[in-house]
């Protein structure tokens, strides 16, 4: 078998999109920070394939500090893969603070790191990728309407991120660097707001897209308003018009808040997969 690192977006790409567009809805995490990394957006991205002669077995990317995420290709020799993985990172020096995959891999994944390294690890969030073709025009919608945020919107924005960083249990991101990725966000017009009597009540965000699809992230109300259904009409309305330009929507929801998977199943999203983000500890 063979590590071959890659320091061009574009050369890795050339490897890693043909398998990612197979499944362009399961791997569309890989396949939307791939688009950012050729489109510089990370500095210092990290890019990996094992091959085995003429065949990839397995694809790997990372964006300090964000976790490695993985993609096998070959599951029948995933055991003896994931060894190599772990023995060419650990060789050349590759720090990972964590992993997200599929369950299944990212599991294993820890578990053979913990047993080379001596590290521990500890469950980051354990999510559902869902799907979305159609939105259910049947389902009851809050009062109120959606619009793309401006800068005026920008500190509520920049608070919510932070607000929606601790109810997700995430490290929290310095104050800088949010604003810094608010302001982009509203430039690019990729954050939708729900108002409702002039107040604004909901959110989300457009992110990562791929050539058919897009990923809806960030969904956050306050506290004060939830139990309303202002998450589910904010999603609902949004992910509509993002269909107007996209073949389909994913968004990724932590499989232990049962309300949350509830909401977006009745909208129309469909469970396609089980991801998992494990951290290490030193």
């Amino acid at each position: 078998m063979q590590f071959i690192r890659f320091e061009k977006p574009e050369q890795f790409a050339t490897v890693a999109e043909p398998i990612v567009e197979k499944q362009e809805d399961v791997f569309s995490l890989f396949y939307g920070i791939l688009q950012a990394i050729k489109a510089g957006k990370y500095e210092d991205p990290f890019m990996a394939v094992v091959m085995d002669e003429d065949r990839v077995l397995a694809i790997l990317q990372m964006t300090p500090p964000h976790p490695l995420n993985l993609v096998i290709v070959d599951e029948s020799r995933i055991e003896v893969v994931i060894d190599f993985i772990i023995r060419e990172l650990n060789g050349n020096s590759v720090p990972v603070k964590s992993v997200i995959s599929l369950k299944k891999w990212a599991e294993l994944f820890a578990d053979k790191w913990v047993a080379y390294t001596g590290e521990g690890q500890k469950l980051m969030m354990d999510q559902g990728l869902y799907r979305l073709d159609k939105v259910d025009e049947t389902i009851e919608m809050s009062s109120g309407s959606w619009r793309y945020a401006t800068m005026d919107d920008h500190s509520l924005i920049v608070n919510w991120f932070s607000l929606f960083e601790e109810d997700a249990n995430l490290e929290g991101t310095p104050i800088g660097v949010v604003k810094e990725r608010v302001s982009q966000f509203i430039d690019a017009q990729e954050v939708f707001l729900w108002e409702d009597d002039g107040k604004i009540v909901s959110m989300m965000k457009k992110s990562r897209p791929t050539r058919n699809g897009v990923t809806v992230s960030l969904v956050f109300t306050p506290k004060e308003e939830r139990r309303k259904g202002y998450a589910r009409t904010m999603v609902a309305y949004g992910s509509k018009e993002l269909l107007k330009e996209y073949d389909f929507c994913v968004l990724y929801t932590d499989m232990m808040n049962s309300t949350s998977n509830k909401i977006y199943m009745e909208i129309g999203y469909k469970h396609i997969a089980e991801s998992i983000h494990i951290g290490f500890v030193k």
